[in-house]
C-alpha cells in the first residue's frame, strides 16, 4: 500500500529524498496500451511505442529513471527524447522494467477529488506539449522533440504531489483559487514546506531528465527562445484550461505572437480557440489594414 504524505516536509531536501525512493505509478490506459503492444516488443517501431509513452508524463519519467539507473560509463551524451531513450535501452529491456507497475487509478481510489485534479494537470501537460512541439516546428527548430517533452514534464513535481500527497495538493489548489493575487511559490512554501521548482531542480538532475528542463527553472535562461517556447506553451495551457476568457490570455497571446511572428487571428486558429474569437480577430485585423492603407 502506498504511503500518502499528509503533512509538509521541512524544506525541499526531504521531498527530494522521498521521491527518490518511490515507485512511480502509470495511468491505467497507458498500461493497457503497452500490454497490447508487448507481444511485438522485438519488432515494434520505437516511434509507435514512444507516442504511447509521451501521452503519460509519469510513464515518461519511469523510462528516464530506468535509463539513468542503467546508464553505461561510455554514454557521455545526454539522451533528450523518448524515442532515443528507447533505442538506447532496447524495447525488450523497457518492457522488462515495467512488469506489474502501480496503477494510478488504484493508488488514488480513496481520493476521487485528487484523481480529478491530477487528470486535469496531466491533460494540461499534454496540451502544452502539443503546442510546444507545434511552435518549435513553426520556428524550424531541430530540438522540437526535446521541447515537447520539456513541456510535458514541466509540472512533474505537481503531478507527483497529486499522486503521493493528495490532501496537500487539494489544499494548495484551493488556496491558489481563493487567493489569486498571491504567488504560487509562496502558497507552495506554506502547504508543502518548499516551492515545487526547488524540489524539481534536484530531481531533474537525479533522474537524468533533459537539460532543457533545468534551464526552465533558471531565471538567467528565461529569455532563450527554446525556454520561452516551453514556458509560453505551459502558461497558455494553464490559463486556457480556465476557459477562453481567462484574463491572463491576452498577455500570453502577445508573447506567443512575438515568438512566432504570427498574426493574432492565425494564432487563435492554430491553438483551437473558439470560432467567434478567430472571426472577431480577423475582422479587427481587416479594419486595421483598411485604416493603414
Amino acid at each position: 500500500m502506498t504511503l500518502m504524505i499528509d503533512f509538509p516536509f521541512p524544506g525541499a531536501a526531504p521531498w527530494v529524498d522521498h521521491f527518490k525512493t518511490i515507485e512511480v505509478p502509470i495511468l491505467r490506459h497507458t498500461a493497457q496500451q503497452l500490454d497490447e503492444l508487448r507481444d511485438t516488443a522485438d519488432t515494434i517501431n520505437t516511434r509507435k511505442l514512444a507516442s504511447v509513452i509521451a501521452h503519460d508524463p509519469l510513464m515518461t519519467l519511469r523510462l528516464f529513471q530506468y535509463m539513468q539507473a542503467n546508464r553505461s560509463r561510455s554514454q557521455s551524451a545526454d539522451i533528450t527524447t523518448i524515442e532515443r531513450a528507447l533505442v538506447m535501452i532496447g524495447t525488450q529491456n523497457f518492457y522488462n522494467s515495467i512488469r506489474n507497475p502501480p496503477i494510478l487509478e488504484q493508488q488514488l481510489k480513496g481520493y476521487p477529488k485528487a484523481m480529478l485534479g491530477l487528470l486535469k494537470v496531466i491533460a494540461r501537460s499534454r496540451t502544452a506539449s502539443q503546442w510546444a512541439r507545434d511552435w518549435a516546428l513553426q520556428r524550424q527548430n531541430v530540438s522540437f522533440d526535446e521541447i515537447a517533452m520539456a513541456a510535458l514534464l514541466h509540472d512533474l513535481v505537481e503531478i507527483l504531489m497529486w499522486c503521493f500527497a493528495p490532501n496537500l495538493a487539494i489544499r494548495a489548489k484551493e488556496r491558489l483559487a481563493s487567493e489569486p493575487g498571491r504567488r504560487s511559490s509562496q502558497i507552495q512554501q506554506e502547504i508543502f514546506g518548499a516551492p515545487l521548482d526547488e524540489i524539481a531542480v534536484e530531481l531533474i538532475a537525479h533522474w537524468g531528465l533533459p537539460p532543457l528542463l533545468c534551464s526552465l527553472l533558471k531565471p538567467a535562461d528565461a529569455e532563450t527562445a527554446n525556454v520561452r517556447n516551453v514556458v509560453l506553451a505551459v502558461d497558455l495551457a494553464r490559463h486556457s484550461a480556465n476557459g477562453w476568457n481567462d484574463p491572463a490570455l491576452p498577455d500570453d497571446y502577445r508573447a506567443i505572437e512575438a515568438l512566432l511572428h504570427m498574426s493574432h487571428s492565425n494564432l487563435l486558429e492554430r491553438i483551437g480557440a473558439p470560432d467567434e474569437q478567430v472571426q472577431a480577430a480577423r475582422q479587427a485585423e481587416a479594419a486595421d489594414d483598411r485604416l493603414s492603407s
